[in-house]
């Protein structure tokens, strides 16, 4: 219990350092989607995800917590994720989504995908930092192991490619089919599916589906090369959002139109019928 209470703490230091940071960038203010303010929300949003996901992994991985717990935690700490990020997309997906729609240009994308990768590779080390401290007795273990983390892929490359596309195109649907929601309910619909998937993935990958988090949490891990890590959580990730897209963007609705047109000709064909 001692060492739960000893991470919560950190998680709500992170979060409150994050939000320092956020409301103090959103004061300088600026309209640019790459301009000083949104770099450092950015910035400030991914560093809270990894910095959290950093605690949480070494959590599970030492058994200091039950599954049913380690899942409740990862709903908590998603809902205060969603409801505190201001905006910021925290993954490299997203940004490639919103270019692929036009709706950021190369500089922005380019300038905010630089600001994740560098908060990743802060929280990384910031968090080794908190951990040398020995707060906890997990701290402690760990610092004594060196940091050592073992890769949380338990398959093969192929097949955990493969869950972390099925992850990021499940991620992605319930991002779009959920957009015109309340924010109220979508915060805990969001949550509710990210814990589902940890639950269902997480002992083949720790089902990431997030390019920017795993570089941060699962590439310093030993166990896997960078390219079977790439296979896996690059490239798997990409290829769910871009199944995603293809699916809600092209294939529905060109359905749509052609059931739209039959169901016309059907009524064509029964008026002239009667007549």
């Amino acid at each position: 219990m001692e060492d739960l209470v000893v991470s919560i703490a950190l998680l709500a230091l992170t979060v409150l350092g994050s939000e320092v940071v956020r409301r103090t960038a959103s004061r300088l203010g600026g309209s640019e989607k790459w301009g000083l303010s949104a770099l450092l929300i950015e910035f400030a949003s991914t560093f809270q995800l990894c910095a959290c996901t950093h605690e949480l992994k070494l959590l599970a991985e030492q058994g200091a917590v039950e599954r049913p717990l380690g899942l409740t935690l990862t709903y908590a700490i998603t809902v205060v994720h969603v409801l505190t990020f201001a905006g910021a997309f925290c993954n490299p997906v997203a940004i490639l989504e919103q270019l692929w729609r036009k709706r950021l240009g190369w500089r922005a994308a380019t300038a905010r995908l630089a600001c994740q990768f560098v908060a990743a590779t802060g929280a990384q080390l910031l968090t080794q930092r908190a951990w040398a401290l020995g707060l906890s007795a997990v701290h402690a273990r760990h610092r004594a192991a060196g940091f050592l983390c073992r890769s949380s892929i338990r398959t093969s490359v192929f097949r955990g490619a493969s869950v972390e596309l099925v992850c990021a195109l499940a991620m992605q649907s319930t991002l779009l089919l959920t957009q015109s929601l309340d924010g109220r309910f979508r915060v805990h619909i969001i949550a509710a599916v990210i814990t589902f998937l940890v639950y269902a993935g997480g002992s083949l990958t720790g089902a990431i589906f997030n390019p920017v988090l795993a570089f941060s949490v699962q590439f310093p891990c030993k166990g896997h090369t960078f390219l079977e890590n790439f296979f896996v959580y690059w490239l798997g990730p990409v290829l769910g959002m871009a199944l995603s897209v293809l699916i809600y963007s092209t294939i529905i609705p060109r359905l749509s139109s052609a059931l739209g047109l039959q169901k016309k000709m059907d009524k064509s064909e029964i008026l002239k019928k009667f007549n």
